[in-house]
């Protein structure tokens, strides 16, 4: 600071003493802050120099998942002939100077990963390659799932809040929880939160409103082919006034058609039109999933989690399913008493009757 500077600076004081007690003030409250700082919490991000991670730890880091206020510690795990790869991720992350981001810890090891984890995103999976049938697939996700389910059994806090994302997510999920019985099984879930911002999107799309205007669609059942994107319960809100989705679409042949088929092929279309999977939409969901879980959902939104049956809509237990949640306090709740449509119950069985074909299919690989 030059002379003059200061000058000018001491002759602000002494004309504005005010302005000095607010200064005072906003100082006291930053180390209020500083002094307030909650203990970091241990993150896992499997398959961590992949694509989906490339743009997931970047919003963790910077705070979109957990809050301004919440450090992290980002435990990152990857196959060994990746750790190279992996190492560049690192150095990123340190290169990026996130204020949040305690410490990196980048391992292939299972055990040291999950070590003490607070929450497990588990990212990465074996995945499906041309000519490859389905029980191959999960074959090969089977052994993949089942170490990280030991591991999280035996290292991982209790409390461990898991979000499975590697396809095939529900059963993969499933196996995971199946390994780690000493984890409450609600603490499992997977990811359909993608399909969920999805449908909204095709509605404000339709629409032509904001996506924010869009509530309360659901994705019922498996994170694939066969998820059921229903609107039948949802609204939305067009010049000011609330509406049905369904009246405010005014089309029931499209949102019982060619919405549903757009929702359900989507990654398959961005596969096609940008020759890889889907990396930057997937990393915001699981940030909007974990987020919602963790500081909870608004009132009256409910979103879709891919959770473990309890029998609700009469899903047999045994499967991780997508429901429509809420969340408050670190938990979610099932929604429960809405209407379902005979069309509706029809997509709801064959969705769950897919996820007790692979249910069996990849029990058997364990045999």
């Amino acid at each position: 600071m030059t002379t003059t500077q200061k000058r000018i600076r001491v002759l602000h004081q002494q004309l504005y003493p005010e302005s000095n007690s607010l200064n005072q003030i906003q100082h006291n409250q930053t180390l209020a802050r500083m002094s307030n700082r909650k203990e970091a919490v241990r993150v896992v991000v499997t398959g961590a120099a992949g694509q989906i991670s490339y743009s997931l730890l970047p919003l963790i880091a910077n705070g979109a998942m957990f809050g301004p206020d919440q450090d992290v510690i980002l435990h990152l795990l990857e196959v060994e002939f990746v750790l190279p790869a992996l190492q560049g991720v690192v150095m990123e992350l340190e290169d990026g100077s996130y204020p949040l981001l305690k410490d990196i810890v980048a391992t292939s090891d299972a055990n040291v990963a999950f070590k003490d984890a607070d929450f497990a995103i588990l990212v990465g999976a074996f995945p499906r390659k041309d000519g490859m049938e389905r029980a191959d697939l999960l074959s090969k996700n089977a052994g993949i799932f089942k170490v990280q389910g030991q591991a999280l059994d035996k290292v991982a806090k209790k409390s461990v809040k898991v979000l499975v994302v590697g396809n095939p997510a529900n059963t993969n999920c499933l196996l995971a929880q199946h390994f780690a019985p000493s984890i409450p099984k609600e603490n499992f879930t997977a990811l359909t939160r993608l399909d969920h911002n999805r449908a909204k999107g095709q509605v404000a799309k339709k629409l032509g409103v904001s996506v924010r205007d869009v509530h309360n669609v659901i994705i019922w059942g498996n994170h694939s082919s066969t998820q059921y994107p229903d609107t039948t319960v949802g609204h939305v809100v067009v010049n000011g006034e609330k509406k049905s989705i369904r009246d405010a679409v005014n089309d029931n042949k499209y949102l019982e058609g060619d919405f549903i088929s757009t929702v359900q092929k989507r990654g398959a279309a961005i596969i096609a039109a940008r020759k890889f999977s889907s990396a930057m939409s997937a990393a915001n969901a699981i940030v909007d999933h974990i987020r919602d879980w963790v500081l909870g959902t608004p009132e009256g939104e409910y979103v879709s989690m891919a959770v473990p049956s309890d029998g609700s809509y009469d899903i047999p237990e045994g499967v991780i399913y997508s429901y429509p949640v809420t969340c408050k306090n670190g938990k979610y709740t099932i929604v429960q008493g809405l209407t379902v449509s005979e069309f509706s119950r029809g997509k709801m069985v064959a969705t769950y009757e897919e996820l007790a074909d692979e249910k069996k299919a990849a029990l058997e690989q364990l045999q």
